[in-house]
């Protein structure tokens, strides 16, 4: 185990079955610790079959997968179960309880039963349900089951999760017209006709049989089956195994061709939540995100050019997610604050004549419209800032302020560093690149939405930057 990893992370490499059950918490909740906990169980991922098992609510998927385990145990294999049910709307939790109907299961260390709300996710599993089934895999479970919420025909995310879909329907509900849409028949491996000792089995079964004939299958393709079970008695649950054997065994391009579809759409989900977080939280000011949502839904902008702003100045600010810490902290010590006056002369009568501090020359930086007068102050120093046009920051600030505190000043000794690590950590800067200032320094602004409301210079003094040119 690494030194940074998380702390449950060999006690669910080891099987243990309390850091199984809260590591699953924890990857539920998508914190930090989420992400700490995969990242040192995946190496030990990728040995697991995954089997989804989707069909309408009231079908018996609960009972067949309790069957599933069952027979599965009796192979000797040990399975981990993954059932999803619909999220209360009080507690966010599971609301169906699966792991009610496998309690003949609750004391044997090879099975695992865990239930999973949607929280309002699409598609009949949870957003977590990836995450999780890597938990499991990692800890050494032979087969996953995952159970998902009962579900229509458009959602079909389980086929995008596990390496098996099996879709359960039932005689004499309508269901079985539902299944023949094309939703439904594209995902499935294998169709369960369950409940088959009630009217209307043989039909389904013929019904799904004919759809399947308007395909065209080669020779080396797989035509999924259709087989009847009876799971409340256990009839046909070995044939439903058999044939995921069967399935497994082929192998080849597919089976791989899935897994590899299964990371490209976790990846892609990944860096598209962690970009909007890194977009509304770490690049605009509190607040902007929200007045640009009222803008789109008061038709002042359109959606479109909402997202290109957003992603403008996510690319602009180095659009960064991770701290880079690599390099080694520049000091940084107070070297300043400035002051905003309106008039050098007017303010020098407190400073300089009341106070008896002793004051440096007047220096006039243009490129910032200000005159500068420099006060030391013990071992900091005012400046003291008379704006000399209108266009000026200091004109600006107090116009709508008046005069007085504008910014606190550090020192640094390599600014350019500094303004780096700045813009990989997501910080709002208002100079991406160090610009002249007073007595030949350089200098860099960082926005005040990231300083907690207070303006914040940057500054290296000419002693580092007299062999750097303009």
């Amino acid at each position: 185990m690494t030194v940074d990893a998380h702390p449950l992370t060999q006690a669910v490499l080891d099987g243990d079955r309390r850091a199984i059950a809260r590591a699953i918490t924890l990857v539920e909740a998508e914190g930090p610790s989420a992400a700490a906990i995969i990242k040192g169980v995946y190496h030990r991922s990728g040995r697991a079959y995954l089997v989804g098992v989707t069909g309408a609510p009231g079908v018996g998927k609960s009972t067949l997968v309790d069957r599933i385990l069952a027979v599965l145990r009796s192979r000797g294999r040990t399975v981990g179960v993954l059932a999803v049910d619909p999220t209360s709307p009080f507690s966010g939790g599971a609301i169906l309880g699966d792991r009610v109907r496998m309690q003949t299961h609750a004391g044997d260390p090879g099975v695992f039963v865990r239930s999973m709300a949607t929280r309002g996710q699409l598609g009949g599993l949870s957003r977590a349900t990836g995450n999780a089934a890597v938990i499991l895999d990692a800890a050494g479970f032979d087969v996953i089951v995952i159970e998902t919420v009962g579900v229509g025909q458009a959602e079909i995310e389980v086929s995008r999760t596990a390496d098996m879909s099996i879709v359960v329907t039932m005689p004499g509900s309508g269901d079985g017209v539902q299944a023949l849409k094309a939703g439904v028949m594209e995902i499935a491996d294998l169709f369960v006709v369950n409940k088959a000792d009630h009217d209307g089995a043989d039909r389904a079964v013929a019904q799904f049989e004919m759809m399947l004939g308007l395909n065209e299958y080669g020779a080396n393709d797989w035509r999924p089956p259709v087989l009847q079970t009876c799971a409340t008695d256990g009839v046909g649950v070995d044939d439903v195994l058999d044939t995921v054997d069967r399935f497994r065994a082929r192998g080849g391009d597919e089976a791989g061709r899935r897994r590899r579809a299964r990371v490209h759409g976790r990846i892609r989900q990944l860096v598209s939540d962690r970009f909007l977080e890194h977009a509304e939280h770490r690049v605009h000011e509190p607040g902007a995100f929200d007045r640009l949502v009222d803008r789109v839904a008061g038709a002042e902008m359109d959606p479109y050019t909402a997202a290109e702003e957003v992603l403008d100045q996510a690319l602009r600010s180095g659009c960064a997610l991770h701290r880079t810490d690599d390099a080694p902290p520049t000091t940084a010590v107070l070297d300043h604050v400035g002051v905003a006056v309106r008039d050098l002369d007017t303010a020098l009568a407190f400073y300089r004549d009341a106070l008896g501090l002793e004051v440096e020359g007047v220096e006039e930086v243009a490129s910032q419209h200000v005159r500068a007068q420099f006060v030391p102050v013990g071992g900091a120093t005012l400046e003291l800032l008379e704006a000399t046009s209108p266009q000026s920051a200091i004109a600006r600030s107090i116009e709508k302020r008046g005069p007085g505190l504008h910014h606190l000043t550090f020192r640094v000794d390599d600014i350019a560093a500094v303004l780096a690590r700045l813009k990989a950590r997501g910080v709002r800067l208002i100079d991406e690149a160090p610009r002249p200032g007073a007595a030949g320094s350089l200098v860099a602004f960082v926005h005040p939405s990231a300083a907690h409301g207070v303006l914040v210079e940057i500054t290296e003094r000419p002693d580092r930057t007299e062999d750097r040119g303009p």
